[in-house]
């Protein structure tokens, strides 16, 4: 253990990338700015409620097994989860409702029965969706973009021949709109494309991808909540000898003929052998490293959307709700031509709610719920943020009143929010974009950040700002990409 590394923010990725890396034999310290670890990834509590603050979505589980094995230990006894026998719970304005079961077999018969979609519709287009995964999947998941042996290899090869199919050509709405018949059928699909805070009207029908992860391979909740994903493998690092230093903002990378060396912490230099920058790669090159060479093109990329989130504990139950709800606008394309094209908030938003009281009681007391009821919004372009939360607030207990035929005021016992500007201070999100850099052009995910720095020797980036984007398997699988580089 002669070698040193430091991490810049304990992100889930930044904890991923200390415990790849200690276990390659070097002491690694992780400085944090905030007093916990996690950032997106975090909690709150509000008398006798706990919220899961961020990502509320766990795909591919075994990005976090993994870890453990590596460690030689056993997942099971560290870190449990549940696959959810509901994906989502869709609704509708009109009455229509769909569960989307994670039997593909049920819920091709719930979308014929509800909506008269027919079921072969949902089978094919959930293999399609697996068709691009297993090719893609390998290339642009689970290697370095910025590598010339990305695109030599024999996966990259098969893929090249397979480009249209693949989806690179079409948008994710002419593409749901050729597959399903009924227009809500394509909604639902359409609705993938904010998983990486993109508008499926013009996102390369390629983010296709992801109802693979959600149905074929299966969407999980961890049995003690989302957090759990973070303090687990926070204390997998820490028995592995990481060092984490909180409330420790980093303020400059040191860069010395061009290697990066180190960083400066309230005024005290640490030195390392190489770095690995987990905060967001925007404002890390305005802040820490705004002596160095900017990468102007990729600074200048329109960033992705942000969320309006009300934390609320809810004092009764609704037992037709399901860990994930979506209660969705009658205009999709316009409530994205708000977001992206606006900059402002749809007066008919889609509102989605999630709730972990439902698979974990004790996160809401007895007879009440806890709510995460959030919107996609715009990124903070200096909008009269105040104005726009009490509008928007009053169209969400608008919709949720209608479709769920309640009074949802009088039923509000605590509440919290995090909007975009809250979102940049806690967790240095340029502009509050929960995904860095949007999708919404065909040459997206070529144009991320590198996992590495072709400027600055040793010094690596990981996170959901950089390759391969943002949500918590990727931010794992860059982790990975960081360590498989560093010897």
């Amino acid at each position: 253990m002669n070698k040193k590394a430091i991490i810049i923010g304990s992100g889930i990725a930044g904890i991923a990338a200390s415990i790849r890396l200690s276990l390659k034999g070097y002491r690694v310290e992780v400085y944090e700015a905030n007093t916990y670890p996690g950032g997106k990834l975090s909690e709150i509590t509000l008398q006798g409620y706990r919220f899961d603050a961020g990502p509320s979505l766990f795909t591919l589980p075994e990005q976090v097994d993994d870890l453990f094995r590596l460690a030689g230990k056993q997942p099971r006894e560290h870190f449990d989860y549940i696959r959810l026998p509901v994906a989502c719970h869709y609704f509708w304005e009109d009455g229509k409702q769909v569960k989307a079961y994670a039997d593909i077999d049920r819920f091709g018969k719930e979308v014929e029965a509800k909506l008269g979609e027919p079921a072969e519709n949902i089978r094919k287009a959930l293999e399609k969706s697996a068709y691009i995964y297993d090719r893609l999947s390998p290339l642009f998941m689970q290697r370095s973009l910025h590598k010339f042996g990305t695109w030599t290899n024999k996966d990259a090869m098969k893929s090249y021949l397979k480009m249209g199919k693949l989806g690179i050509f079409s948008t994710m709405n002419r593409a749901n709109e050729k597959q399903f018949d009924h227009p809500k059928m394509v909604q639902l699909f359409n609705r993938y494309a904010t998983y990486n805070g993109s508008n499926p009207y013009e996102t390369p029908a390629t983010l296709n991808i992801i109802p693979h992860l959600e149905f074929n391979i299966g969407a999980f909740f961890p049995k003690k909540g989302m957090h759990d994903i973070t303090m687990s493998l926070y204390r997998l690092a820490e028995s592995l000898g990481v060092s984490f230093h909180m409330n420790a903002r980093v303020e400059e990378i040191l860069v010395q003929e061009k290697r990066a060396v180190g960083v400066i912490v309230n005024g005290t230099k640490h030195f390392a052998d190489l770095l690995v920058n987990n905060m967001d790669m925007v404002n890390a090159y305005k802040t820490i490293l705004k002596k160095e060479k900017q990468p102007r093109l990729l600074l200048n990329q329109t960033k992705s959307s942000s969320a309006l989130i009300f934390y609320w504990g809810i004092k009764k139950v609704f037992p037709e709700l399901e860990l994930h709800n979506i209660l969705f606008s009658e205009d999709y394309k316009t409530e994205f031509e708000h977001i992206f094209t606006h900059k402002t908030i749809s007066e008919d938003p889609t509102v989605y709610i999630n709730i972990t009281s439902v698979h974990k009681a004790d996160d809401a007391p007895k007879d009440s719920m806890n709510w995460f009821t959030m919107i996609n919004v715009p990124n903070n372009q200096g909008q009269d943020w105040d104005a726009v939360i009490r509008e928007a607030r009053k169209n969400i207990v608008n919709k949720i009143n209608r479709v769920l035929k309640t009074d949802i005021e009088s039923l509000i016992e605590v509440e919290e929010i995090l909007e975009p500007r809250t979102i940049e201070s806690k967790t240095s999100s340029a502009n509050g974009a929960l995904y860095g850099n949007s999708s919404n052009n065909r040459f997206a995910a070529f144009m991320r950040h590198a996992n590495f720095s072709s400027d600055i020797k040793n010094l690596y980036f990981c996170g959901g700002s950089v390759h391969p984007g943002g949500g918590i398997p990727l931010c794992l699988l860059s982790a990975k990409i960081v360590s498989e580089m560093i010897e």
